[in-house]
């Protein structure tokens, strides 16, 4: 995101750090425009959380697990908000090393002295300076751990303990995303020195979150009745609306990431959109080819895996590009939602991996064979960073690393958990439905 956004979305910005030294320098001043971008990506980002994802993931559970469903996405709104501002931020764009930050930003501290001036994340060479300020960068930021850590939750959907989720999901998202994020989007990071492209969240957000939700759904098993009780979503309307919600919030997600109201930004703005209706078209395709029938849920899928295939080429990649890659994705996301785990015989309930995770590594994959060099050119790097096979072997990597780490990581923390609380319900609360057994309320 800011990594491969700002530094290359703000070429001018990025050669001014000698001027400041320079007595006769002007003062570098907050850009109002860009800041006023950045506030209302971060606004319509949160808004994919809350309502969006909420209702997305609550229309496809059965009635009985609707309230408890839309719980786990508003409680991890609260739990993930309060992590990040407590060592969760620090963690991930503190200074630290080539692993993780520090906490030079504990409890968000620091920030008094510069809140008023443009923020530059890192220091000395490779330091990415902004028009923004540091709240604002802080506040887009979180946007993203939230809803990253609250798309897991899609695998485990109707059996995981309320307890268990919340305290799962703090320490993933300390122990796991924090780190990630210093990864691939601080100046620091070894993934961002490897070159690895990710303009949105390829590998921080999705490929992320959708490997957790693999192990998840793995460590917890399947539901009771998986494959002979009927299981069909109990309100498809409200999956829709959810749905509508990610699609128009995922511009502030994409073209939020350009950190500025640029040309960068209309541009990841366009693509974002082409490819989110290719894939709608693939998927609904490729339903109608061997179902017989084109569905609304293979619709608001198909629009989800574009829009996440996107996510990590939007900054790089021209409008056909896009097209390409949305198609692409709406393939993947219908063999990974359909084929994929039958074959495999995990219960991902929601398809958090089929979907997320399958096409977070298309996008991301993609991203090396179809970026186009001038979209982010800088100073720094005149030509920019385009397509090649030395590109496409870097993604390879980045996205092995990534997988790899969260999955081995995820899977102790899991156990951890179990060990503390307890992962799942019993068969009984199960059957009865969460949202009576877990918090005492139901749907009339």
């Amino acid at each position: 995101m800011l990594a491969r956004a700002a530094a290359m979305a703000l070429p001018a910005m990025l050669a001014a750090g000698a001027a400041f030294a320079q007595d006769a320098a002007p003062e570098a001043k907050i850009d109002t425009g860009d800041t006023a971008w950045m506030l209302t990506s971060s606004a319509i980002v949160l808004m994919m959380s809350v309502p969006g994802l909420a209702l997305f993931y609550a229309g496809m559970v059965r009635k009985k697990n609707v309230l408890a469903t839309m719980m786990q996405t508003f409680a991890i709104t609260a739990l993930v908000g309060v992590l990040w501002m407590v060592v969760g931020y620090s963690l991930a764009f503190g200074e630290g090393n080539a692993y993780i930050g520090d906490v030079s930003r504990l409890l968000m501290g620091g920030m008094a002295e510069n809140w008023d001036k443009p923020f530059t994340l890192g220091s000395g060479d490779a330091a990415v300076a902004t028009t923004i300020p540091e709240s604002v960068f802080a506040m887009f930021q979180m946007t993203f751990a939230i809803i990253t850590a609250a798309l897991i939750t899609g695998a485990v959907a109707d059996r995981m303990k309320f307890s268990a989720l919340m305290l799962f999901t703090a320490l993933w998202t300390l122990l796991v995303y924090s780190p990630v994020a210093h990864w691939v989007w601080h100046p620091n990071g070894w993934i961002f020195a490897l070159g690895a492209l990710d303009f949105a969240g390829g590998t921080v957000v999705h490929i992320n979150a959708g490997v957790a939700g693999l192990v998840a759904a793995i460590v917890l098993g399947k539901r009771v009745g998986y494959g002979t009780d009927n299981m069909s979503p109990y309100n498809l309307a409200f999956a829709v609306i959810g749905a509508g919600l990610l699609w128009v919030g995922w511009f502030g997600f994409n073209a939020g990431s350009a950190v500025g109201a640029s040309a960068r930004a209309g541009m990841a703005m366009l693509v974002t959109q082409i490819a989110a209706a290719g894939a709608v078209l693939a998927w609904l395709v490729a339903e109608w080819a061997t179902k017989g029938k084109p569905s609304v849920l293979g619709a608001i899928s198909g629009a989800v895996a574009g829009l996440v295939a996107i996510t990590p080429a939007a900054g790089f990649v021209l409008p056909g590009s896009a097209l390409v890659i949305g198609i692409v994705a709406g393939l993947a996301g219908f063999w990974g939602a359909t084929a994929l785990k039958h074959w495999c015989g995990y219960d991902d309930s929601l398809d958090a991996f089929g979907v997320h995770g399958i096409c977070g590594i298309t996008g991301a994959l993609l991203t090396g064979l179809f970026a186009y060099g001038p979209l982010s050119a800088s100073a720094a790097t005149p030509e920019g960073y385009g397509a090649s096979l030395s590109q496409f072997l870097i993604q390879v990597y980045a996205v092995a690393a990534v997988f790899v780490f969260t999955a081995v990581v995820t899977f102790i923390l899991l156990k951890v958990v179990d060990a503390i609380v307890g992962l799942r319900v019993t068969e009984e609360e199960e059957r009865e439905g969460l949202d009576v057994t877990l918090h005492g309320e139901r749907i009339g």
